[in-house]
């Protein structure tokens, strides 16, 4: 019997109200540079660490040890799916977000402007985080000018900053392909491939990546700073599971980036918009507590400071949750678990492999008698070491949602 399957059959309902707040990339690590200090530790957090004293503490394995997530893999494994069974790209996600009908057969890649120099090379992956107008026309531009390809329709929707998405719209295309991107600065741009080069489906779909740049690298030559792009996440949407199937639990997101929407909406979970802070998020699940079980909130902040190796404003992006956090308490959930979809350190300044740190707390959570919620503290926390897609599950638990095992 799979795993998943026994989960179903020990499933009840109870009406429990349950919620996952998620600071994006909140693990980090000490260094010598911070003060032998993480910006959890750093951050003036009488919110949080007032809840730690009467919780369980952890870390998490976002998918295996030393793998370093995407954002898509990290917040699978927080909604309890498999990561490495239930591979999305990137595209999709971002897609959905922004409300885009995908049809079968669309295939989605999530881009970003970027910074290239005179012979091509990378030099700013985000083109120094653009405004998001500036987005919105530079997107405009490219599909006033692309809006075919072939026998493919192509359709182009801004996002916020630098990030925007590409569908392509046509028979017989398929995914996954290799990023048309370096993931890093100081080389060019990669031609994007088939992950399986046999497969003539993703053949058709690498042709098509390349006469899409071909066509609209021109029309970028003449900006400053966004005169190239970078596409990843080259993909198909796969069957998932719906969230209520699989828990019995009535779910909504709260979240202001189109990815982290697109993430929750594959899952089946009811997007809630209009929220721009996260103590409007917290508002607006006081408004709808009466009508779902499960709210998942998204708190990007202390990522993007992580990535931009910004010490003091993931410090801050951690004190404005943490100032935040008494709205959300004023309806408190019969299970509430505080964590990362991943860590982001600012010495790394970007993904990283290293646990992120969790917070579980109910009636029967009991409490570890530790004093803050830091990634020192976690290390001592009752629920130790574990794989983020149980998490899910240890909430349910937590809720008695349940029944027994065997005899």
């Amino acid at each position: 019997m799979r795993l998943d399957d026994l989960y179903s059959q020990l499933t009840i309902s109870t009406g429990a109200k349950l919620v996952l707040v998620v600071l994006d990339g909140v693990g980090d690590v000490a260094t010598p540079e911070q003060g032998g200090l993480t910006p959890l530790e750093a951050a003036q957090t009488p919110n949080l660490d007032q809840l730690a004293q009467v919780s369980a503490l952890g870390r998490m394995i976002p998918v295996a040890p030393g793998i370093t997530p995407g954002s898509g893999p990290g917040h699978l494994a927080l909604f309890g799916y498999d990561p490495i069974e239930y591979q999305v790209g990137r595209g999709v996600i971002e897609a959905l977000g922004l409300g885009v009908d995908l049809q079968p057969g669309d295939v989605c890649a999530r881009a970003n402007f970027a910074t290239l120099d005179d012979k091509g090379i990378v030099t700013d992956r985000r083109a120094g985080r653009i405004p998001t107008e500036t987005c919105e026309r530079l997107c405009a531009r490219l599909q006033e000018r692309i809006q075919q390809l072939g026998d493919t329709r192509v359709i182009i929707r801004p996002g916020k900053e630098h990030r925007f998405v590409v569908v392509f719209r046509g028979p017989d295309l398929e995914g996954p392909l290799t990023d048309a991107d370096p993931n890093r600065e100081g080389l060019p741009i990669p031609r994007a491939e088939p992950r399986d080069p046999q497969n003539p489906r993703q053949q058709k779909m690498a042709k098509l990546v390349a006469e899409f740049y071909q066509a609209a690298l021109p029309l970028l030559a003449g900006e400053k700073p966004a005169n190239g792009f970078l596409m990843r996440g080259i993909a198909h949407q796969p069957h998932i599971p719906r969230f209520e199937e699989r828990y019995r639990l009535r779910a909504a997101a709260l979240a202001v980036y189109p990815m982290y929407k697109g993430l929750a909406q594959l899952v089946g979970m009811t997007k809630l918009e209009g929220p721009q802070t996260v103590r409007e998020q917290f508002e607006r699940y006081l408004a709808e507590y009466d009508r779902y079980d499960f709210f998942f909130i998204h708190h990007k902040a202390t990522d993007k400071a992580g990535e931009d190796g910004n010490f003091e404003a993931k410090k801050r992006a951690i004190e404005e949750l943490d100032a935040a956090l008494p709205v959300l308490l004023q309806k408190k959930p019969d299970v509430l678990a505080i964590t990362g979809d991943h860590s982001t350190p600012c010495v790394v300044r970007g993904h990283s492999w290293h646990p992120q740190p969790v917070l579980l707390h109910s009636r029967y959570s009991g409490t570890d008698k530790r004093a803050r919620f830091t990634e020192h503290d976690a290390n001592h926390g009752s629920l130790g070491l574990f794989e983020a897609r149980f998490l899910l599950r240890l909430m349910q638990a937590h809720a008695r949602m349940f029944d027994k095992f065997g005899a």
